[in-house]
């Protein structure tokens, strides 16, 4: 009997001790990286006490603009990279080029030999190209994948000899390009000189010019060639025709035409140029002076169209540039002594 006594006391002693502490449960926040947390406290009853305790649970807000809370513990979290570009895998069985080079980078003469020098790898067709000013491929040797090959250039050739390397392997290609300056053999006649490399030395030259209200003739003799430069400011701004005077057959000038006082009728070979051809006529107007021989120089330098552009003295020591087409002529002044 006493026994049982025991055990029932010992038991309401161990209720009653439970019920003396305070369960208290936390509840952690989750980092929330666009939120800010607001704690609301909430009232819960712990089994087996005797007073209330007060425990912490998140309620979410809306977020609030400035520095979001710092967690207690922190958080495996995830960043994201913004205007993340993916880089694709080189791709091994590409072809690739490992050099392309010449025996000499620097400058070659026209007219010269040079020598071209190659390494691919993972290719099974290679292919080497020369190019125009233009970029037209306009040669072509098929090489081997690593190798040597010599180039004759012409004397004509100006400015850089270009060439194209392109290594294939099926529907892939990879493609290198060399520019080799070429060294300018023949000086300009007249200064400031162009940049560009003269297609040959100066020609000397008879020359016979005359100028007129709207601009001026010329007379080449090297190419028995007439040029009417305009300054009315149409187009074309100047043209060229072949000279057909022949002074057995043809009168040296209009007998029956005599200018105002100050002007002068062209005769000659721009005489009959000029009286024969309307267009010119109009656009000219009357000559200013009457028409000079003169000794003078030509030369011409390409383009990147192929054509030329042509550079003759004038009477007056300066230079007139005629460039392709008709486009356009400028007066090019000697420099000042």
């Amino acid at each position: 009997m006493n026994r049982w006594h025991f055990l029932r006391w010992l038991l309401i002693g161990a209720l009653a001790l439970a019920g003396c502490g305070a369960a208290f449960e936390q509840t952690l926040p989750t980092a929330r990286p666009t939120e800010t947390a607001t704690f609301t406290p909430t009232m819960t009853r712990t089994p087996g006490a005797g007073e209330p305790t007060a425990t912490r649970t998140l309620s979410p807000q809306a977020a609030t603009s400035g520095p979001s809370p710092t967690p207690l513990i922190a958080f495996a979290t995830s960043a994201v990279a913004a205007n993340t570009t993916a880089t694709a895998a080189l791709n091994p069985n590409a072809p690739r080029i490992e050099f392309f080079t010449s025996d000499n980078i620097l400058g070659v003469a026209p007219g010269s030999t040079l020598t071209l020098f190659w390494s691919t790898r993972a290719a099974d067709t290679v292919i080497i190209y020369r190019t125009n000013r233009s970029g037209q491929r306009t040669q072509v040797w098929n090489v081997p994948p690593d190798g040597s090959l010599a180039i004759a250039t012409r004397s004509t050739d100006r400015g850089t000899v270009d060439f194209v390397l392109r290594a294939e392997q099926g529907s892939l290609s990879a493609e290198l390009t060399l520019s080799i300056p070429l060294a300018c053999p023949d000086a300009w006649f007249f200064a400031p000189a162009p940049d560009d490399c003269p297609n040959g030395p100066a020609q000397p030259v008879p020359l016979i010019e005359e100028p007129f209200e709207r601009g001026r003739m010329l007379h080449n003799a090297l190419n028995d060639t007439v040029y009417a430069l305009f300054n009315d400011g149409a187009a074309p701004a100047w043209v060229a025709f072949d000279n057909r005077y022949d002074p057995t057959i043809h009168p040296e000038s209009e007998a029956g035409f005599v200018p105002p006082p100050g002007f002068y009728q062209p005769t000659g070979i721009l005489g009959f140029l000029w009286r024969g051809n309307d267009t010119v006529r109009n656009r000219l107007g009357l000559a200013l002076l009457p028409p000079a021989d003169y000794e003078g120089f030509v030369q011409s330098t390409s383009a990147n169209t192929g054509a030329e552009n042509l550079y003759i003295s004038s009477i007056d020591g300066s230079v007139l540039l005629l460039l392709p087409d008709g486009a356009s002529w400028q007066i090019i002044a000697p420099p000042a002594p």
